[in-house]
C-alpha cells in the first residue's frame, strides 16, 4: 500500500476513535436521575438530598428538606414500612441503607430543638379537612404551608386517626405522636376540632363557607364475619381492641386467644393480647405465609414474641370449650377448598381482623361522587371527585392502605387544592429514568456493614414501651454516609481527576462542575469514573458545526482547541 494512502487510513481511523481527534462524537452531561428510593417512596421524599445532608451533620437543612414532603417524619422513621429500602441499590451490594433509622433521627431532633417550617403569606381562602389521619393531617401541613386557613374536624376525641388507634404504643409512643400533631397543629391557620363527625359535608361547606374540602375519613369500619357463638363468649374487632387500649383500657382476653385474620392489623393485635397478658395467642389464615398480606418483619416480630400461626386453617365455631378449625387446601390459582377436618383448640376470646372499610354516608347527598367497589372513592390524578373542589385520599381512596401512601395522598391532594382555587390546572410531572444497581461504576465503593438499632428483647415485652432505640448520632451519620448518590452528583472528584484534557471546572460547594466545550474530546472517562451514574454521555447534534483549523483539519464544534 503506497505511504499516502496508508497515512490517510491511519488520520480517517485516529478521527473515528472516541474521544480522539479534533471532531467529538458526544459529550457529558451532568444529569439528575432519579434514585430507586425516591421512587419507592409513597410520600415523594428526595431521600438521596436529606441522606447527603444528614451525613454532613446539616442536621436542620435535612429536616428542612425531607418536611418539604412529609410532615410527619418522626412518626415515619417508627412506623413506616419503608419500601424506599426495599428499592435501594445498596441492597445488592451488602444491606440497605437504614433510611427510616436516620428519618428517625432527623425527626426527633426536630423535636428537641423546636424546628417549625416557614409558611406563605394567608390566601384567604379556607379549607375543610374530614379526618385527622396522616392524610387529613398531611393535606392540612401543605395547605397552611401554601397559605390557606384549614379546619381539620375528628369524629374520635383525639387527632391522629389511625396513627393513634391503629398503631400500638410499642411502635409509636403517644408522646412522638402528639408532639408531631402539635406541630401541625400550631401552624398558621390549622384549626382542630375534636368529637366533631361530618355526616353531610354538603351542609357543612355551605354552612361554614369552606372554599373547598378534603376527605379523610380512613377504612375504620371493621368487616366483619358470620361467626356462630355460643353462650357468652368474648369476640371483639380488632380495630375496637387497639382503639381501648390507646384509650387507656385494659381488655382482660383471658389466657388463650385466636385472632383470625393475616394482614399487619392482626399481627398488632395479636401482639397486643399478649401485652395484655394472654399467654397462648394464636392466629387462624385461610391460607399460606405466601399469600399473607402483613409484612414479613411484622410476621417475624410477632412469632418472636411467642405468637403461633395455622396456616390453612379457617374457625367454624367458637364454643365454651373453644374454637372449632377446619383445614382447608389451596389451590394453584388461591383458591380454598374445605377438607371437612376438624378439631377443637381452646380459648378464651376471638379477635377478628379480617378487614376494613369507609364510611362515606358524609357523600350520600352528591350524585356525582361515584363509591366504587369496596367502599372507596373514586378520585381523578388530582384526588378530585367527581364534584368540583371536594378532594379525597388517604384509606378512603383505592390504593395501597399504608401511613406513607396516605401521607403522600395528603400533600399531592394539598397541591391540587391549590390549584384548584387560583383556578390553575395540576402541572404534570414528567417522569425521570431510575437508575439500577447495574449503572452504577461498582469499582469506585467499598462495602461497609448497616448500623442496626438496638431491639428489646422479646423476653422483656411485657407492656407497650417502645422497643426499638433509635440510633445515635454517629451512628446516624454514618448510616447516611452509606447512600451511594445513585444518579446524583455528590462531587466526589472523580470525574474532575479523570479528565487528561483538564476540561473540567469545579465550581464550588454545592454547585456541581462545568465541562468546557472547547477542551472535552467526549472520550467519556468522567462518565466511567463517575460513582454514581451522574454523568451522561450525550451524542452531539446531527449537523453539527464544524470549520477549519486553517490547515485543512475539521473541528466540531466550532472553537475546539486542538492540542499540539
Amino acid at each position: 500500500m503506497p505511504l499516502k494512502l496508508r497515512e490517510l487510513n491511519r488520520a480517517l481511523h485516529v478521527r473515528t476513535r472516541v474521544g480522539v481527534g479534533s471532531l467529538r462524537s458526544r459529550r457529558p452531561d451532568y444529569v439528575s436521575y432519579l434514585p430507586p428510593c425516591n421512587h419507592a417512596c409513597p410520600a415523594g421524599e428526595n431521600i438521596q438530598g436529606w441522606l447527603s445532608l444528614a451525613e454532613k451533620g446539616e442536621y436542620e437543612a435535612a429536616w428542612r428538606l425531607l418536611t418539604q414532603e412529609n410532615a410527619l417524619p418522626a412518626i415515619h422513621g417508627r412506623a413506616c414500612y419503608h419500601p424506599c429500602e426495599g428499592g435501594c441499590n445498596r441492597a445488592d451490594m451488602d444491606a440497605p441503607v437504614a433510611i427510616h433509622e436516620v428519618e428517625r433521627f432527623l425527626g426527633d431532633r426536630a423535636m428537641e430543638a423546636g424546628w417549625v417550617v416557614e409558611t406563605a403569606p394567608a390566601s384567604g381562602r379556607k379549607v375543610l379537612v374530614v379526618g385527622s389521619g396522616p392524610a387529613g393531617l398531611a393535606c392540612a401541613y401543605h395547605l397552611s404551608r401554601l397559605g390557606h386557613e384549614v379546619e381539620i374536624r375528628e369524629a374520635s376525641a383525639h387527632a391522629g386517626g389511625m396513627l393513634a388507634y391503629g398503631i400500638p404504643a410499642y411502635r409509636l409512643p403517644l408522646s412522638v405522636l402528639d408532639a408531631e400533631i402539635d406541630r401541625v397543629l400550631s401552624m398558621p391557620g390549622v384549626s382542630l376540632r375534636c368529637n366533631a363527625p361530618v355526616t353531610d359535608i354538603r351542609s357543612v361547606m355551605e354552612q361554614s363557607g369552606f372554599d373547598a374540602a378534603f376527605i379523610a375519613v380512613g377504612a375504620a369500619r371493621a368487616l366483619t364475619m358470620a361467626l356462630p357463638v355460643d353462650g357468652e363468649r368474648r369476640v371483639m374487632e380488632a380495630i375496637d381492641l387497639l382503639h381501648q387500649v390507646r384509650e387507656g383500657a385494659r381488655p382482660d382476653l383471658g389466657q388463650v386467644v385466636a385472632v383470625i385474620g393475616g394482614g399487619n392489623v392482626a399481627m398488632d393485635a395479636a401482639r397486643t393480647a399478649r401485652r395484655l397478658g394472654a399467654q397462648n395467642v394464636f392466629m387462624v389464615y385461610r391460607r399460606d405465609r405466601d399469600h399473607m398480606s402483613a409484612l414479613s418483619e411484622e410476621i417475624e416480630a410477632a412469632q418472636e414474641e411467642g405468637v403461633t400461626i395455622r396456616y390453612c386453617s379457617v374457625v367454624r365455631h367458637f364454643g365454651p370449650e373453644g374454637v372449632e378449625i377446619e383445614t382447608i387446601t389451596l389451590g394453584a390459582d388461591g383458591s380454598i377448598t374445605p377438607t371437612g377436618e376438624t378439631e377443637i383448640v381452646a380459648a378464651d376470646s376471638v379477635i377478628l381482623a379480617i378487614g376494613q372499610h369507609a364510611d362515606l354516608s358524609l357523600c350520600a347527598g352528591f350524585a356525582d361522587i361515584a363509591i366504587g367497589k369496596g367502599d372507596v372513592l373514586q378520585v381523578d390524578r388530582a384526588f378530585m371527585t367527581g364534584h368540583a373542589g371536594i378532594f379525597a385520599g388517604g384509606d378512603c381512596v383505592p390504593g395501597a392502605r399504608t401511613m406513607t401512601t396516605a401521607t403522600g395522598h395528603g400533600k399531592h391532594a394539598a397541591r391540587a387544592i391549590d390549584a384548584f382555587l387560583k383556578g390553575e390546572a395540576l402541572p404534570e410531572k414528567k417522569p425521570r429514568d431510575i437508575v439500577t444497581f447495574d449503572m452504577l461504576n461498582m469499582p469506585t465503593l467499598l462495602e461497609a456493614g448497616r448500623e442496626e438499632a438496638v431491639e428489646l428483647p422479646p423476653a422483656r415485652r411485657s407492656g407497650f414501651e417502645e422497643i426499638i432505640a433509635g440510633l445515635a448520632e454517629h451512628e446516624a451519620r454514618r448510616e447516611a454516609g452509606r447512600c451511594l448518590s445513585c444518579g446524583n452528583c455528590y462531587e466526589c472528584d472523580n470525574c474532575y481527576a479523570a479528565c487528561s484534557e483538564q476540561a473540567i471546572t469545579r465550581l464550588g460547594k454545592g454547585k456541581g462542575y462545568a465541562v468546557s466545550a472547547d477542551l472535552c474530546t467526549g472520550c467519556g472517562d468522567c462518565a466511567a469514573q463517575c460513582p454514581c451514574h451522574a454523568i451522561a454521555m450525550t451524542p452531539e447534534a446531527e449537523g453539527s458545526a464544524t470549520a477549519s483549523d486553517g490547515i485543512g483539519e475539521l473541528v466540531s464544534p466550532t472553537k475546539f482547541m486542538v492540542r499540539a
